[in-house]
């Protein structure tokens, strides 16, 4: 059995959301099978492209359509790719505390750095049982990321409710996906002990400069070194270069907050010449005008990122032999990343 790192490391800079690759198959859910090769290819690039984890199991690796034999697999194979080069922040989410409780139990035995949790995903939780819910999670005994996203889940992780939260032993940042930029300094003011991570892509420069130490991502599937440039550009305090850097992004940063937001970072992968390819049902198609818009956002950033830089490494097929010094190794040591 894998071992957890000692001492558990902080939960913090560009860890990316992962998207999951699908294989034809018609002996599969949908006729749709994770393709593992390719997923660990994914993880692995992300990782030589300066990302400093990955994060399987989340909703961008559409974990709700998996079985739970694919669920585990796919957690293993991302622990297997990354190694001890990087985090890698398994999804938990469940009904019920028991439920996610099982899955962060088994992120641990596969080697895991922490967990991902939102609070009960198909029930409006009370402050009590949210509380309980996440101390279940922390007793399997690796960090502990919460995750509030009151648009799906209709459970808001208030800042006054993680005082509470943060009290628990092992709970160790909230992934804040609420759209109100003023959370950040509310969280820290109620809630001093945790990280405050960006989880919505086109708030992520306004976050950190709150005072954000990390950013649990989507659009780093399509642009990690990038991404990773303006992490460490926000988290310096370099704003005019920050800005420049992330303005011409934020049109396709805007659909990691909308309700297609899975297709549409597929999409944009495919776009860069990466492999993002179909998801499982109950998602659809992109209907042609979403298609269209998407396309042009996300070529805007294609186009001005071959003009400006700062490099192309999202933009090219991946090496046989990836380079061994991640773009972002700076920005990781300052965040205590890796």
């Amino acid at each position: 059995m894998a071992q957890p790192r000692t001492p558990a490391p902080a939960l913090t800079g560009v860890v990316v959301a992962t998207a999951l690759p699908y294989a034809e198959d018609p002996a599969a859910p949908a006729g749709l099978r994770p393709d593992l090769d390719r997923y660990a290819e994914h993880c692995r690039w992300l990782v030589d492209s300066g990302c400093h984890g990955v994060g399987p199991n989340g909703s961008l690796g559409e974990y709700s359509s998996l079985t739970d034999t694919e669920r585990r697999a796919v957690a293993r194979t991302a622990v297997d790719a990354v190694g001890r080069d990087a985090l890698v922040v398994v999804g938990a989410h469940g009904p019920g505390a028991h439920q996610a409780r099982h899955w962060a139990e088994l992120a641990a035995e596969d080697g895991a750095d922490g967990v991902l949790c939102l609070p009960p995903t198909m029930y409006r939780a009370t402050t009590a049982e949210v509380v309980h819910h996440f101390a279940e999670v922390a007793k399997a005994g690796l960090p502990v990321m919460a995750y509030n996203n009151p648009l799906d889940t209709k459970v808001d992780l208030t800042p006054e409710m993680l005082r509470e939260i943060a009290a628990i032993d092992n709970i160790v940042a909230i992934k804040e996906f609420s759209g109100d930029i003023r959370r950040v300094l509310h969280i820290k003011e109620q809630a001093p002990g945790i990280e405050v991570i960006a989880g919505a892509d086109d708030l992520v420069l306004e976050a950190l400069l709150m005072g954000a130490t990390g950013w649990f991502a989507g659009f780093p599937n399509v642009f990690p070194a990038e991404s990773c440039r303006l992490y460490e550009l926000a988290r310096a305090g370099r704003l005019a270069e920050a800005r420049a850097l992330y303005e011409p992004l934020v049109a396709a940063f805007r659909w990691d907050s909308r309700t297609e937001f899975v297709q549409a970072i597929k999409r944009g992968m495919d776009l860069v010449g990466r492999y993002g390819g179909p998801c499982r049902p109950p998602r659809g198609a992109l209907g042609a005008d979403q298609l269209a818009q998407l396309d042009a956002d996300v070529r805007r950033a294609i186009d001005h990122l071959a003009a400006h830089g700062p490099t192309t490494t999202s933009m090219s097929t991946p090496s046989s032999t990836p380079s061994s010094t991640p773009t972002c190794a700076g920005a990781g040591a300052e965040a205590g990343a890796n």
